[in-house]
């Protein structure tokens, strides 16, 4: 039995008849209820699958990053599920069955504050990454915007990360990673607002052995 949110013209809850009713984030919809299907997948649709499949796992180790990085992306998909979708559109390269996701693509954060110039990482020291950028005021962005660093081993689904690091004003931050020989790390670079209202695109910082 569904209930009826603020009368008889408001959003309906749970089922009534052949229609359900739901909300998400506080936005009210109604739905028709699952439909058991009866033909064939064509290879189109297997191909999409296995996009989304291998998306699911690419991100999956990223989760809080993202959830930050792509906080507010729209009024209907923010978080892991926005990301998802950026990467599904941008960064596949090739033809089914041989595709693969290229990092270089990928974008981690999204949002209108504006990243800083002179982008930069070297490692200093055995698992130590330096990540630097010039210090000049940002027309839209404020000297406390916090850096947002990651680094991805994807062959081992590993990721260290840091999502609130130094300020925009510091010039320079440092990520740690293990010392572990014959590892490959994909470098990424963001910035989240002073209040945290917005975060910058993502950079590709490319990748470093460690």
């Amino acid at each position: 039995m569904g209930r009826l949110i603020n009368g008889i013209n408001g959003p309906i809850q749970g089922k009534v008849g052949a229609v359900i009713g739901s909300n998400w984030k506080g936005i009210p919809y109604v739905k028709g209820p699952y439909k058991e299907r009866t033909t064939n997948v064509s290879k189109k649709e297997k191909a999409n699958r296995g996009k989304f499949a291998m998306a699911q796992f690419w991100l999956k180790p990223l989760l809080p990053f993202v959830r930050e990085g792509f906080k507010g992306y729209s009024a209907t998909s923010e978080g892991f599920v926005a990301a998802k979708s950026w990467l599904l559109l941008h960064a596949f390269e090739g033809v089914a069955p041989a595709i693969t996701i290229n990092p270089a693509l990928v974008k981690l954060s999204h949002g209108d504050l504006p990243l800083s110039d002179g982008i930069a990482v070297e490692k200093t020291a055995p698992g130590v990454l330096l990540f630097t950028w010039d210090t000049a005021p940002v027309e839209g962005g404020s000297s406390y915007d916090q850096v947002m660093l990651l680094a991805y081993d994807i062959d081992h689904t590993v990721a260290y990360y840091i999502t609130t690091g130094q300020f925009r004003s510091t010039g320079t931050d440092v990520l740690n990673i293990p010392i572990t020989k014959g590892r490959t790390w994909h470098l990424y670079l963001a910035f989240t607002a002073a209040d945290r209202s917005m975060q910058s695109h993502s950079v590709y910082l490319g990748a470093i052995n460690s």
